[in-house]
C-alpha cells in the first residue's frame, strides 16, 4: 500500500490552480517509487494495481491520462498476460505508458509495447520516472527546476538531432541534394566542388564489412576521448542496422542498443525518435513473439545506400 503523505496529496483531482491533474494508473507490486513520482509530477494517482489482478483490472477503468508499469523483476509469463491488457486500454482511451524495466526485459517488453506514447526506461532513478511522467504530460510545467531542466535540455538536444539525421538521409535520396541546403542555398557555393560527390555512373556494390569497419573506428575512439563526449547513437544505429540488412541479418531492440554504446534508456528514447522521424520499422519475429525486430524504413535504407556511394564516388570511407 502506499502511504506517503505526498502521494496522497496527488489524489485531488485539482491543483492549486484550478487545473485538472492527470489521472495515472500504476501496475505494481511495490507502487512507492512510481507513486512518488506520480506526485512530484503533479499526477493524480488512480490506483496501484499489483500484477496479478491487473490482467483482470485493468478493463475497470475508462478514465486514465497515464499508465505506469513498474516491470523490474517481473516475470515474462506475468508481462505476457498483462502487457498486451496495458496497450489495449492505452489505445482505447488514448493514455501515455511509462515503463520502468530491466535491461534483460528489453525484448519482452518492446514485444509488446512500443511507439511514440511509450516511454521505456531501464532501471529508472526517481528523476528519471519524474522526467517520463513530465513527458507523458503529467505536470511538465510544474517540475521541480533540479530535476525539470537538464532533462528538457537533453531531450531537445535529442528531438534537433534526430530531425537532423532524418533530414540529412532525405536529401540523401536526390542526387542534386547530396550537399547540405546552406550550400544549395548558394552560402558557401565556393565549397561545392570540394565537398560535392559526382554523380555515379552506376550503382557499386556496398560491401557490409565496409560499414562494419566504420562501427570498429567509431569504437575505437573512446580509448582515447571520454565516451561522454562521443555520443552518437542515432548513426551507430543506422550503421548497424544497414549492415544487418547487407547480411541479411535480423537486429533485435536489445541487440540494437548494444549498437547505440549509450545508456539502454537513452539507447531506447533515440529507437523511439527514430521510429517516430519514420527511419526505423518494428517488425514482429515470426518465431518468437516475446521479440521484435528492428529495420531500417525505405526511406532510411535510400538515404543510407546513396550515402555509401557517395563517400565511394568521392574516395572517403564511410565514417
Amino acid at each position: 500500500m502506499i502511504e506517503s503523505d505526498a502521494i496522497v496529496a496527488a489524489g485531488a483531482p485539482f491543483d492549486g490552480l484550478g487545473l485538472r491533474r492527470p489521472n495515472v494508473l500504476i501496475v505494481a507490486d511495490d507502487g512507492a517509487a512510481a507513486g512518488e513520482a506520480v506526485a512530484l509530477a503533479g499526477g493524480r494517482l488512480v490506483e496501484c494495481l499489483p500484477w496479478d489482478r491487473a490482467a483482470a483490472a485493468l478493463g475497470e477503468h475508462a478514465v486514465v491520462d497515464v499508465l505506469a508499469v513498474e516491470a523490474e523483476g517481473v516475470d515474462a509469463g506475468r508481462l505476457d498476460a498483462v502487457l498486451p491488457r496495458v496497450d489495449t486500454l492505452a489505445r482505447a482511451v488514448d493514455a501515455r505508458v511509462v515503463v520502468a524495466l530491466e535491461v534483460a526485459q528489453i525484448d519482452v517488453v518492446t514485444s509488446h509495447l512500443f511507439g511514440a506514447d511509450v516511454q521505456l526506461i531501464c532501471a529508472p532513478t526517481l528523476t528519471d520516472r519524474v522526467a517520463a511522467l513530465g513527458l507523458a504530460g503529467i505536470g511538465a510545467a510544474r517540475l521541480d527546476d533540479r530535476l525539470r531542466s537538464p532533462e528538457s535540455e537533453r531531450l531537445r538536444r535529442l528531438s534537433e538531432e534526430v530531425a537532423r539525421i532524418a533530414q540529412a538521409l532525405a536529401r540523401l535520396t536526390s542526387r542534386e541534394d547530396l550537399l547540405p541546403g546552406i550550400e544549395r542555398a548558394g552560402l558557401v557555393g565556393d565549397r561545392r566542388p570540394a565537398y560535392g560527390a559526382p554523380p555515379a555512373e552506376r550503382a557499386m556494390p556496398i560491401d557490409p564489412q565496409d560499414i562494419r569497419k566504420a562501427v570498429r573506428a567509431r569504437r575505437l575512439r573512446e580509448q582515447f576521448f571520454a565516451a561522454a563526449l562521443l555520443e552518437d547513437p542515432g548513426w551507430d544505429m543506422l550503421l548497424d542496422l544497414f549492415a544487418a540488412e547487407l547480411e541479411d541479418r535480423a537486429v533485435s531492440v536489445s541487440s540494437l542498443c548494444i549498437a547505440a554504446a549509450v545508456a539502454p534508456t537513452t539507447a531506447l528514447r533515440w529507437i523511439g525518435k527514430m521510429s517516430e522521424a519514420g527511419l526505423f520499422e518494428r517488425r514482429p519475429d515470426p518465431f518468437d513473439r516475446r521479440r521484435a525486430f528492428m529495420a531500417l524504413s525505405e526511406q532510411a535504407r535510400a538515404g543510407m545506400q546513396s550515402y555509401c556511394h557517395a563517400v565511394s564516388q568521392a574516395g572517403l570511407a564511410i565514417a
